[in-house]
């Protein structure tokens, strides 16, 4: 099998999509796959016919609001990964917390700020209401983007504005939701042909206390447990919550469910259409986990995807 393998990108998050595209290039190469890397630019469509199928390893909106999907699906080339409409789905956050609520499982409680209602409507006013409807702690963050660009934990109300403004600084819309403060953990969801399923839930501690950019992709700065340290029925109850988020959006092959257990509940942060395989990376671990090949892994979604 020739795969491509997309990575680069325009994005905030070009660097680590770099990143995550060598790493399963490498991991392909192992699993005897010829693997090419390459970006998404004007000349990818002249070359594709001479691939068997395509792994987007694209982060950001190129990589998971669906777009460069749509346009694989239109040169008729077989991709591993989500349609182009689940991906908008996990892409706006908003959405898929509206979605993930529908099919009965927790999630924060959250409201959605655009810019310009910010700027147009008194953002002091609108700053203490969400102060006294949703309290503090809470999280701020971009409705739409990844790898935690943008976002921040507020535990004084004073200093909500200046979380705003950093949140605006990647994204005209910010979404504000409680801080669920507890055992975070990341669930991949794999579905090679006989229904998803989840592998181990991977817990995260970051030194700083806060899973922050730097925390994700500087390594030493987080503690991972994989599998993480949870008692078995709860174990279950993350692995259900993700696997349920994961048919609700209609994700595809594999996807990661972010969640933060308190008192034995899991509540759903957010769904990733495109998870990250760079070797600090939450994807590859829990494949580990689960006493499985990265490289026979992403092989075996190729090959499904040239089936389809």
């Amino acid at each position: 099998m020739r795969a491509l393998v997309l990575a680069g990108g325009l994005s905030h998050e070009r660097d680590v999509s770099l990143r995550s595209g060598r790493r399963v290039a490498d991991a392909l190469r192992t699993a005897g796959v010829q693997a090419d890397v390459r970006d998404a630019d004007a000349g990818l469509l002249g070359g594709l016919d001479r691939y068997d199928a395509v792994l987007v390893a694209l982060h950001g909106g190129l990589g998971e609001d669906g777009s460069v999907r749509e346009v694989l699906e239109l040169v008729q080339v077989p991709y591993v990964g989500s349609t182009p409409s689940a991906c908008r789905m996990a892409w706006d956050k908003p959405v898929a917390k509206s979605v993930a609520r529908q099919a009965g499982v927790r999630t924060p409680h959250a409201v959605v700020l655009p810019h310009a209602t910010f700027q147009e409507m008194g953002a002091g006013a609108l700053l203490r209401r969400i102060v006294g409807h949703l309290g503090v702690p809470l999280m701020v963050k971009p409705s739409r983007g990844g790898s935690a660009l943008g976002a921040t934990a507020v535990h004084d109300p004073a200093d909500l504005p200046a979380a705003m403004v950093a949140c605006y600084g990647y994204g005209e819309a910010a979404l504000v939701e409680q801080l669920v403060v507890g055992t975070e953990v990341a669930v991949t969801v794999l579905d090679t042909g006989e229904g998803p399923y989840p592998l181990p839930a991977v817990e995260i501690r970051p030194l700083s206390g806060v899973y922050d950019y730097a925390a994700r992709y500087t390594a030493g700065q987080t503690e991972y447990f994989a599998p993480a340290r949870l008692e078995d029925d709860v174990a279950v109850a993350v692995g259900k919550a993700a696997v349920t988020v994961h048919r609700a959006l209609g994700l595809r092959d594999l996807s990661r469910i972010d969640l933060v257990v308190k008192d034995g509940i899991p509540y759903v942060l957010e769904a990733n259409s495109a998870p990250g395989m760079t070797e600090t990376s939450l994807l590859p671990m829990a494949v580990q986990a689960a006493g499985l090949s990265l490289g026979d892994v992403l092989r075996d979604l190729l090959q499904r995807a040239v089936d389809r």
